[in-house]
């Protein structure tokens, strides 16, 4: 029982060494969420969207105009401002 809890902890401290923002990684690139910031309002919409803890998104470009950057999500593109994806925490696939 407490090997089990050992393991997950150790689980839970290696992803958080590998989180990075969404905002930073390379177009083309997908990740797995994990951890949506922010406002209250702010994550609730975005969880609406389908930007859930677990989930596979990616980056598919950097729009310069409006700061925008593109990302798919369950097979919907969304853009979002960069300061806005700043706030969604996420774990490169393959890492």
């Amino acid at each position: 029982m407490l090997r089990g809890a050992i393991n997950r902890n150790k689980n839970e401290i290696q992803s958080h060494l590998d989180m990075v923002s969404l905002r930073d990684i390379p177009p083309g690139t997908c990740a797995r969420l994990l951890e949506v910031g922010g406002e209250a309002d702010f994550r609730r919409r975005l969880m609406e969207l389908g930007f859930l803890p677990g989930t596979l998104v990616r980056l598919v470009r950097r729009v310069n105009v409006g700061d925008l950057v593109e990302l798919e999500v369950r097979g919907c593109h969304v853009s979002l401002r960069r300061a806005e994806a700043e706030q969604l925490f996420v774990e490169r696939q393959g890492a």
